[in-house]
């Protein structure tokens, strides 16, 4: 049995600070085959890899990031100690030594994210496949493959896989995000069958990951890559 890919969670969440350039600095240096972050589109336009809709968890600002400028938010500190990157601080940082799972996690990021990744593909000499696009906003997908439908896409879900397959098959899914808890094998090699690549997150203990792998998903998704 092939094993699956590794991909680093919000860079290698359990050990830096998620979503931040340290923390996929991190992730690089485990060795991961890819690294899943987050985006949102900030107030003056630009995509910033954050996860929370909210500031007050991770920095030391508050309100929602969405109605921050970029200006504002580099004012900020993750964790007393990291700046809030963009998604191009990110692609900079992996620098095609992996791929990228990019997360549509705010509203009206699909737009953004294509521009920038077809100028990566263009011109700095990344390929399709180095990206993934998945989000549970099946409107911000929808417009990635009105966009480019040539992007990988990955329907993430914490509720049904067969749902999530259904939508798959209206934008011509890469693959199927499932939460791990959703899975068993059946359901994965259903899915595999309909040709979708299965994804699954947030795998972090042993027994969770060696249950993960029995199933044979493609890949996963891990605050602790380094036991992958």
């Amino acid at each position: 049995m092939q094993k699956p890919l590794k991909i680093g969670h919000r860079g290698a969440k359990n050990y830096v600070a998620e979503n931040t350039i340290a923390s996929i600095e991190k992730a690089l240096e485990i060795g991961v085959d890819g690294i899943e972050i987050d985006v949102h589109k900030c107030a003056s336009g630009e995509l910033v890899v954050f996860h929370d809709f909210t500031l007050d968890r991770m920095t030391n600002g508050s309100g929602e990031i969405s109605k921050h400028t970029l200006t504002q938010l580099k004012e900020l500190k993750v964790s007393r100690q990291f700046a809030i990157p963009t998604l191009e601080d990110a692609l900079d940082a992996i620098d095609k030594k992996c791929l990228l799972n990019v997360e549509l996690k705010g509203k009206n990021t699909a737009t953004e994210a294509c521009r920038i990744i077809d100028d990566y593909i263009n011109n700095k000499d990344w390929t399709l496949d180095h990206f993934i696009i998945s989000s549970f906003q099946h409107h911000e997908l929808e417009a990635v493959f009105k966009t480019n439908s040539n992007l990988r896409l990955g329907v993430l879900t914490k509720a049904s896989v067969t749902d999530a397959l259904e939508f798959a098959k209206t934008i011509n899914a890469y693959a199927l995000h499932p939460n791990y808890a959703l899975l068993t094998k059946e359901n994965v090699k259903l899915a595999q069958s309909e040709g979708y690549k299965v994804i699954t997150w947030t795998a972090n203990t042993i027994e969770t990951i060696e249950r993960m792998t029995s199933y044979g998903v493609d890949a996963i998704i891990s605050d602790n890559p380094d036991r992958l």
